[in-house]
């Protein structure tokens, strides 16, 4: 059998119990091992799995902490671009977090690292608090049929519906036929979702959130952003072990294959930011978004020693290096408008470096 043969080749769900399974930690896998599916926290392979599901614990937190009653009435004094680029950010992020919360499970039924299905099980419980935190940002805010329009926004504009079918297209390639080949398109796809799909929208709360605007929606979201960032590293580093693991999945020409997606997801995210918010907000325009989506794209491949996308883009733009106050990891326990601390003593940041 050839290596083309081997990455299409089925790929069997793990059996739930199995005596048989190896407890050798030398043994195991990301994809293809035999394990008991034993959660042993002292003997893992993925040493990585340690930082990170503790940080991610150390993240708890629910939507209600915040409060939204300020934000009832500047909604209402938004101009008629914020609003729209609010409820329309809003509609994509909630539909994306949806399908998170759907699809990880599928995945994780075919990652053979129990070290790494736990932590798959937190970001999935992250991914519904996430859902849950837009719902709450609508039902606080808008009324019963303004939410309702808002939250299925995405099956009747064009373009919303266009972003979730790429996304959720791979997804649904990987429930038609899980292969090896599959996994890691589904991989990349959610690498994509988590390092550029949502920063757009991100970067449009910010901006209000600097002219003084929804303060406790900014917030909602920066809770959201630090989340998004373990996500986007727990991906990262799932693809890299599968490079060292698989390297038939990582030849040159499926590398460019997956270089080509990031890209798509890229273009996609700066179409839909020329869409919603365009030139008419003021703080942002056309160019700021494609800059810095540009130099998300290179970020997000550099991580994956993949070659850039886009020339004269591997640095931050200085136009937007105020984002970073808003989502830093480290700083994201602040309340940013009263510079009043309110970390959690035993929250340690992972090493932002996404």
């Amino acid at each position: 059998m050839n290596n083309t043969d081997n990455i299409h080749k089925h790929l069997p769900k793990k059996a739930l119990f199995n005596a048989d399974g190896d407890i050798e930690v030398v043994k195991r896998r990301m994809i293809g091992g035999n394990t008991t599916n034993l959660n042993d926290f002292n003997n893992i392979k993925y040493t990585w799995t340690s930082d990170w599901y503790r940080q991610a614990m150390n993240n708890f937190w629910i939507p209600e902490e915040i409060n939204l009653q300020n934000d009832v009435q500047e909604y209402r004094r938004l101009s008629a671009e914020e609003r729209t680029g609010y409820d329309k950010t809003l509609s994509f992020l909630v539909f994306l977090d949806s399908i998170q919360t759907a699809n990880l499970p599928a995945i994780g039924e075919y990652i053979t690292a129990n070290e790494v299905n736990l932590c798959l099980a937190i970001q999935t419980y992250q991914e519904a608090i996430h859902s849950q935190s837009y719902g709450y940002m609508l039902d606080t805010i808008c009324n019963p049929a303004e939410r309702s329009e808002i939250l299925y926004q995405w099956k009747n504009d064009e373009h919303l519906l266009a972003r979730n079918s790429f996304i959720g297209g791979l997804y649904n390639d990987f429930q038609k036929n899980q292969s090896p080949y599959t996994l890691v398109r589904t991989a990349v796809a959610n690498y994509i979702l988590e390092g550029i799909y949502f920063y757009s929208g991100f970067m449009f709360f910010y901006n209000l959130g600097r002219n003084g605007k929804m303060s406790g929606s900014v917030q909602e979201i920066r809770y959201i952003n630090r989340d998004e960032n373990t996500h986007l590293w727990l991906f990262r580093s799932i693809l890299q072990e599968l490079q060292k693991e698989e390297p038939e999945l990582f030849t040159p020409d499926l590398v460019d294959e997956y270089r080509a997606m990031i890209k798509e997801g890229a273009e996609q995210e700066i179409k839909w930011g020329h869409y919603v918010i365009g030139d008419k907000i003021p703080g942002l325009n056309k160019t700021m978004i494609s800059d810095y989506i540009k130099y998300l794209a290179n970020l997000r491949c550099a991580n994956l020693k993949f070659a850039p996308i886009y020339e004269g883009y591997e640095e931050e733009p200085s136009a937007t290096a105020w984002i970073s106050q808003y989502s830093n990891a480290n700083l994201i326990k602040t309340d940013f408008f009263e510079a009043k601390s309110t970390a959690y003593a035993k929250s340690t940041a992972l090493v932002d470096d996404l």
